[in-house]
């Protein structure tokens, strides 16, 4: 459920890692980490582990996530708006990480081994290529990636 790349802080979830990321953005809201920090452990942890992939599913996680942050934090949760969902395309890598690649002097990734990434992972290098996310992930993220990709041919 959790990268290796987000090791240093998975155990504490001090950071939100990235399989929540993906269902804030799945669900269309916007968890500051603030509020995260405010969560419990088990709250974490749940947030991690909770389905949300059909539309029943992020309907539920949405509203456990505003539950969950009017209690612990005490507001309402903000609303995410539109979400860039370009890790979702599947006809070309996003230029966004195609140019990470390059500013961190590593291999391309070929639209060949996209595919055969799957869906968090190209969601957690689309994050990783944007500004205001951990730039050293991303070459961590990418050897990760394409370290098991050659492990599963």
């Amino acid at each position: 459920m959790f990268f290796a790349f987000e090791s240093d802080f998975v155990e504490s979830l001090r950071c939100i890692p990235m399989v929540v990321r993906y269902k804030l953005d799945t669900c269309g809201i916007k968890l500051k980490l603030p509020e995260w920090v405010k969560l419990t452990i088990d709250d974490k942890a749940r947030l991690a582990t909770q389905p949300c992939y059909t539309p029943a599913e992020i309907a539920q996680y949405r509203l456990d996530l505003i539950n969950l942050i009017q209690t612990r934090c005490h507001h309402q949760v903000s609303d995410l708006g539109t979400v860039d969902a370009s890790w979702e395309c599947l006809g070309e890598v996003p230029n966004e990480v195609l140019q990470k690649a390059l500013e961190w002097e590593c291999s391309p990734v070929t639209i060949q081994q996209w595919l055969q990434l799957d869906v968090l992972q190209r969601f957690a290098l689309v994050k990783l290529s944007r500004s205001g996310h951990e730039g050293a992930n991303f070459p961590r993220a990418i050897r990760e990636f394409l370290k098991s990709e050659r492990m599963n041919e």
